[in-house]
């Protein structure tokens, strides 16, 4: 269990640490001088369960807010203190802020120097307390007066400390192995002589091994995981929920190469963002309302970084909650659920904070009630039920689903099976979308064949991109054609090449074209059926745009009446196999199958560049190999041409 202190300035948190671990949580030597923590501090004590918690000791002072945020991601219990003498003071008021808007649930006030109180001035403070705890996630939280002077209390603090620690590792045994990747939020990183780079900070999700491959994120600079501490204690492995010291190694592996606020992850995860939707709950005690492209300071884990607000639906005003965009002056690591403190340019306030919902937001048509319905759906902290809600406004990309979540991909089956969506296949997983999506894809794909086949008899079928583009929800290349497998696989419709039709369709000549090949079509038969006329030849005999020739002889060929065996030169199709098996037989006369083009000009009594047109026509089609002058027929296409 790692337990985060919370409070005004010279309130006792560092003295109370020290009492309840017998660490000393000011570790610099600046520290010492002025009395006050200025950097994160750290402790660990087994507290009589056998487990080892650790304790963040966080400054107070409001000018090291900053710092102290950079503690409070992580925590599993807050140890807001009080002190007697002073009260609820305003960094308290802050703090307390800060943790709410963390979602901080579990903690334990404690009214410290209380030797300095009486019994009417503890009353008096604990209804002070109460009021302030009132509105927050904490308002539940037991009041414990201690001090660290004469231990009065301290001994009660530890056995409930104690207690939610047994609690928290009941309720992690209960729900298991989680299966998230692993997620460590740096918060520091030095150099040890004889170690190397070192890095400390909180393992928000998964577990991580002795020689494990991560990455330094948003940098994307890979390293190997070569010592591990755990909980301030040498360990083979760190897991969720542990503070730990992690060993680094690697090219441009250094402290100078890893700051605080850096992410070390699962490779997999590694997708820095800049642009964020987010769920905003803005203070009471904001003097105005966030409106558009107001400057902030975000803090998520331990990164800082400047930010812009942009609401979604309007300015959010004190005290309430909104939809909100982010745009941050840089690219951070961050997952889906985090949550984040907004506070001034200043540093001087905290403005608000909450929870990111879409790390792939769009620059544009941002506010579209689409685009609102699809952050709606991801409020869902369930998987399964946020994949529902998604695939209800459209097709979720299910490899950016998991990433962005840190879920591994054996996740994906039981969140399939909870939501009840269907998929479409792809690289990662593909898509997922309502079975009403994929129903309509599919009326949308037979009506459209249907409708143009009615007003296009004589093609062969519609294009595949122009489908794609055509139908609701527009698909990504691949999984449209994933989906379109799928229903040429259940015989709904056939691909054929690039185009789509209909199992039914039929590729026909209108009267018209009909009648017009039947004037040419005697002139591809006959004495002169191995050198027809071209188009140009055709058009000056009917006084017809070779346009229109060519179009006609282009569409016989798809119905296989025809073939162009050069540009603008077309055979009949059983000319074409006549020709075929004259290859065929002067390879068989021949001595060792090889024939010549002359052979070949002599047997159909042709020019010679038209005979080796039509040779280089079979070449192509792979019926004939030629080497040099010389040809062959291939025997893996011996049969072309039905022989």
């Amino acid at each position: 269990m790692i337990v985060g202190t919370a409070g005004h300035i010279d309130h006792g948190k560092t003295a109370l640490v020290k009492a309840l671990t017998g660490v000393d949580g000011d570790r610099l030597a600046e520290e010492k001088a002025r009395g006050i923590t200025i950097e994160l501090g750290f402790a660990y004590a087994d507290l009589g369960g056998g487990a080892v918690t650790g304790f963040v000791d966080v400054p107070g002072h409001e000018k090291l807010i900053h710092t102290m945020l950079a503690g409070a991601g992580g925590i599993d219990m807050a140890l807001l203190v009080v002190a007697a003498d002073d009260g609820v003071m305003p960094q308290t008021r802050e703090h307390l802020a800060i943790l709410d808007l963390l979602g901080v649930t579990r903690g334990i006030v404690a009214l410290t120097k209380a030797d300095l109180a009486g019994p009417e001035r503890r009353e008096e403070l604990t209804t002070q307390i109460r009021e302030a705890l009132a509105a927050t996630g904490l308002s539940a939280a037991p009041i414990m007066a201690v001090s660290s002077l004469t231990g009065e209390g301290v001994a009660d603090l530890r056995a409930a400390l104690a207690a939610a620690e047994a609690g928290t590792l009941e309720r992690e045994a209960g729900e298991g192995e989680t299966g998230g990747l692993f997620r460590f939020a740096v918060d520091r990183s030095f150099t040890l002589t004889g170690v190397g780079a070192v890095v400390t900070g909180v393992v928000l999700g998964g577990r991580v091994a002795l020689e494990d491959s991560v990455i330094v994120s948003p940098l994307g600079l890979p390293a190997r995981v070569r010592g591990i501490h755990a909980q301030n204690r040498k360990a083979r492995e760190g897991l969720a929920g542990q503070r730990c010291a992690l060993n680094l190694a690697g090219e441009g592996v250094s402290k100078d190469a890893v700051h605080r606020g850096d992410m070390i992850l699962t490779p997999a995860l590694h997708a820095p963002t800049d642009r964020i939707d987010v769920e905003l709950d803005a203070l009471a005690s904001e003097p105005r309302a966030l409106d558009v492209w107001f400057p902030a300071r975000l803090h998520s884990h331990a990164v800082e970084t400047g930010a812009r607000i942009v609401p979604l639906q309007g300015p959010v005003r004190p005290g309430e909650r909104g939809l909100a965009q982010l745009v941050l002056d840089r690219p951070i690591a961050a997952t889906i659920g985090d949550r984040f403190i907004l506070r001034d340019v200043s540093a001087s306030r905290t403005i608000g904070g909450g929870r990111f919902l879409d790390l792939r937001a769009p620059a544009r048509k941002r506010g579209t009630p689409e685009r609102l319905a699809w952050l709606e759906a991801s409020r869902a902290r369930d998987p399964a039920e946020a994949l529902a809600g998604l695939a209800e406004v459209g097709p979720v990309d299910l490899s950016v689903f998991l990433r962005d979540r840190a879920l591994p991909d054996s996740a994906l089956p039981q969140i399939l099976a909870r939501a009840g969506v269907e998929t479409i296949g792809g690289t990662g997983g593909g898509l997922a979308l309502s079975g009403a999506a994929l129903e309509a894809l599919r009326q949308g794909l037979a009506g459209t064949l249907e409708a143009f086949h009615a007003e296009n008899p004589d093609l062969a079928g519609l294009g595949r991109e122009k489908m794609r583009l055509a139908l609701k929800p527009r698909l990504p290349k691949e999984s449209f054609l994933s989906f379109l497998r799928g229903e040429s696989a259940a015989g709904r419709v056939v691909l054929d090449g690039a185009f789509l039709r209909l199992p039914g369709h039929e590729l026909r000549l209108s009267p018209e074209d009909e009648a017009l090949y039947a004037r040419i079509l005697p002139q591809l038969l006959g004495e002169g059926r191995f050198r027809p006329p071209r188009v140009r030849d055709f058009a000056q005999e009917f006084g017809l745009d070779e346009r229109e020739i060519r179009r006609l002889l282009k569409l016989s060929q798809k119905l296989g009446r025809a073939d162009q065996i050069a540009h603008d030169h077309f055979f009949a199709r059983e000319v074409t196999q006549e020709m075929a098996r004259i290859v065929q037989r002067l390879a068989a006369e021949s001595g060792d199958g090889w024939f010549t083009a002359p052979a070949f000009r002599d047997q159909v009594q042709n020019g010679r560049k038209v005979a080796i047109e039509i040779l280089d026509f079979f070449d192509r089609l792979g019926l004939t190999l030629r080497r040099g002058d010389m040809r062959r027929i291939n025997p893996h296409r011996a049969d072309l041409f039905g022989e």
